[in-house]
């Protein structure tokens, strides 16, 4: 756990649209995460946040971010692009057991304590955020 989990922090790493900016977001997560003392989120965060990111930088329209944000105990990890579309409603793990695609927001449906979406501006005209939520055991 952090020194002081009172105290929140966020950070937000922008990146290309090019597929090595998901295994940069990855890394750099990882080392936010440790250096907050919240080891024992890196892996679960590091499977969504690879999800998220990887589903803004397919199917966006442009560059995308990560967002990490620590507030009141809960690990909240976003990304955005600037599409306006929601994302497809995420299909249960079990019914994708041989899909090697398309089970990005299964994943983060399965492993987040919560997980949701929301546009940006009136209509989605500056894309939209992905998001989910974590909180430590």
């Amino acid at each position: 756990m952090p020194e002081n989990v009172n105290e929140p922090w966020e950070y937000c790493l922008y990146i290309p649209n090019d597929l090595r900016a998901v295994t940069i977001s990855r890394r750099t997560l990882r080392l936010i995460l440790t250096m907050h003392g919240l080891i024992c989120l890196v892996d679960t965060a590091e499977l969504l946040a690879t999800e998220l990111v990887s589903n803004a930088v397919r199917h966006g329209k442009g560059p995308a971010a990560l967002r990490v944000r620590w507030s009141a105990g809960v690990l909240r990890i976003g990304a955005w692009d600037a599409n306006p579309e929601p994302p497809e409603p995420p299909v249960p793990l079990e019914q994708m057991a041989e899909a090697e695609e398309g089970r990005g927001l299964g994943l983060v449906r399965a492993c987040a304590d919560l997980w949701g979406w929301q546009p940006l501006a009136r209509g989605g005209s500056r894309g939209k955020v992905v998001w989910c939520e974590l909180a430590p055991a």
